[in-house]
């Protein structure tokens, strides 16, 4: 795939531990946590360092991930980190915040202890949608964060660990 690189680094890195999962800022950088309390929620946008396989990245189709979905879905359909840039974006509760050591401890998040992250931001609650759309075979997924922890997303995928 031809186009421009672009130069990221890793600011953080997803740990866990007796507190539970946390997210450790790389040594000199504590201060990026300044002002972040208060926050009940944050973005965390992660590199899924797993899947950075050229042969995964050069996926542009996969093959009916979903039950309920379509035989074939483009790879911008799905949240699959098989992608030509693999990179993620969780929102996860902040749970606690220790900003001299750098760490701010979350409930869960969809990445694996080691995993680079690439940016934290705050989640306001602006970055709410009304009226959106989905499509038919996706419409029954919990519409709230909260309601997700529930639902049984392995009965909704076709190859569920």
């Amino acid at each position: 795939m031809d186009g421009k690189e672009f130069y990221v680094r890793e600011v953080a890195s997803v740990e866990t531990g007796n507190r539970g999962y946390c997210l450790r800022i790389k040594a000199g950088l504590e201060e990026v946590l300044t002002g972040l309390e208060g926050f009940s929620h944050i973005q965390v946008y992660w590199w899924a360092h797993l899947m950075d396989r050229e042969e995964l990245r050069a996926r542009v189709i996969v093959d009916k991930p979903y039950k309920r979905g379509p035989e074939e879905l483009g790879i911008f359909a799905t949240r699959s980190p098989m992608r030509p840039n693999p990179l993620a974006m969780t929102v996860v509760p902040v749970t606690w915040l220790d900003r001299t050591e750098g760490l701010v401890g979350i409930a869960y998040i969809d990445a694996e202890p080691g995993t680079p992250v690439l940016d934290i931001k705050p989640y306001y609650g602006m970055e709410r949608v009304r009226g959106y759309r989905v499509p038919d075979w996706c419409a029954h997924w919990p519409a709230w964060y909260e309601d997700a922890g529930d639902f049984d997303w392995p009965g909704e995928f076709e190859n569920a660990r």
